[in-house]
């Protein structure tokens, strides 16, 4: 399985950016996805997690009410949308999955397969 996210970019505070992750391979074998993200000199952290379905969804509280996950199983294809983007969200965000139909495990271990990472920057 690969993973390739893409999306990011430098916005300024307050606006919207939407991140999409494109699997291929063994896509099969994927229940679970979900984004993460790293910013300079912090530990990899959960943002969100979907459902093979797209029925159910899990978020961070600091990202709750702004960003909304979603999924196209006939593109292989998750995508983050990212609004009232703040100064703090700026990382690299990783896309995830996993074989595990569990959505609501936060840990970056629990996760099978990753993507490359795309930067996201926001500015005052």
């Amino acid at each position: 399985v690969q993973l390739q996210a893409s999306g990011g970019g430098l916005v300024q505070a307050g606006d919207s950016l939407r991140l999409s992750c494109a699997a291929s391979g063994r896509t099969g074998t994927i229940n679970a996805m979900a984004w993460f993200r790293q910013a300079p000199g912090k530990e990899r952290e959960f943002v969100a997690a979907i459902s093979r379905s797209g029925g159910s969804t899990y978020y961070a509280d600091s990202v709750k009410a702004r960003f909304t996950i979603s999924r196209d199983n006939a593109k292989n294809t998750v995508y983050l949308q990212m609004n009232s983007l703040k100064l703090e969200d700026t990382a690299v965000y990783y896309c995830a999955g996993k074989w595990s139909v569990v959505i609501t495990t936060i840990a970056s271990v629990a996760y099978d397969y990753w993507g490359q990472g795309t930067q996201v920057t926001v500015s005052s």
